[in-house]
């Protein structure tokens, strides 16, 4: 299997081998947590952005910290806001997980960012995290005004496990009529507890997330949930039966990605439904490859195409 990886990265790949000796038990993610903080590259500071907190209440009285990135020139018109989900299997990641990425799309769509610190499994499994979620998403709509968004532009988006959530969030604000998103960008998105597609089936280990992380993720964060046939498709959106009404919708996944199989099914399943719909398969690339190597030129092209997703995703409210 490593014979299809882009050369470009490799490396980088070879390099994560040790994450692939974590044990993903419940006992274990406190100090799995411990040693992935460790791991993570230092923020990058951008004089050009703003960076604040603002704690706010969660439906269960959790408190729910939200970090908003601006630009720090005072623009007079409203910006379009994009609400941030960090991955990790809805079992790992932070809220600064993203802050490189954040700074970037506010640099250069001129949108405020938000990014959502959700509670994680196992400690908090469903609906936690979505419910966290939706509660920080109304919370923008809510104070559209004081924080000078223009509401007709708001979208949702993340990676992996935020993928999956975005997925879900989007199926739930549309099911609640409140609020209306112009956009969604699930990024390889975590979004089918079954696990049993022949893309999971290929990737059984290593390549960062794999069948197995996958099973020990899923069985977290659906708790007394898992195995059962009655899977909300708030918490799995590939059980959603009617994805008619969703915004339009950009997403991508790597050709050895575990998620390639079941991306490609909701893709299909969101044109069917007349959703307006961009997708891009990145040959040789694996589970998060543009974080893993940010310097090779199949990462470059992705990142850029995010942006320029969203940048699209605005613009294209302003052609309406």
């Amino acid at each position: 299997m490593k014979k299809r990886v882009n050369p470009e990265l490799l490396p980088s790949l070879e390099a994560l081998e040790t994450f692939h000796d974590f044990d993903f038990k419940p006992e274990n993610m406190p100090a799995i947590r411990e040693q992935m903080a460790e791991m993570e590259a230092p923020s990058i500071i951008d004089e050009n952005v703003r960076i604040t907190e603002e704690n706010i209440m969660g439906l269960d009285e959790n408190d729910l910290k939200l970090r908003i990135y601006r630009l720090n020139s005072n623009e007079e018109a409203l910006s379009p806001v994009l609400l941030w989900m960090h991955g990790g299997g809805y079992v790992l990641g932070t809220v600064e997980h993203d802050d490189q990425l954040c700074t970037r799309i506010v640099n250069e769509v001129h949108c405020v960012v938000v990014s959502v610190d959700y509670r994680l499994a196992p400690d908090h499994p469903y609906p936690a995290a979505i419910e966290d979620c939706y509660t920080a998403l109304k919370w923008i709509a809510d104070n559209s005004e004081s924080l000078q968004i223009d509401r007709s532009k708001i979208g949702i988006a993340g990676a992996s496990a935020g993928g999956g959530l975005t997925a879900a969030l989007s199926l739930l604000a549309r099911d609640r009529n409140y609020p209306s998103l112009c956009f969604q960008m699930p990024l390889y998105p975590m979004i089918d507890d079954r696990n049993n597609t022949p893309s999971s089936s290929e990737i059984k280990e290593g390549f960062v997330w794999n069948q197995k992380a996958n099973e020990a993720g899923w069985k977290m964060y659906l708790g007394e949930l898992h195995g059962s046939g009655d899977i909300p498709p708030y918490a799995a959106a590939a059980r959603a039966e009617d994805y008619s009404g969703l915004p339009f919708t950009y997403t991508c996944v790597g050709q050895l990605d575990p998620f390639r199989d079941e991306s490609l099914t909701y893709v299909s399943k969101l044109a069917q439904a007349g959703v307006d719909v961009e997708f891009h398969l990145y040959p040789g690339a694996y589970h998060g490859f543009e974080r893993s190597n940010q310097n090779a030129e199949i990462s470059k092209r992705a990142v850029n195409e995010y942006i320029q997703a969203v940048k699209f995703a605005f613009e294209k409210v302003n052609s309406k």
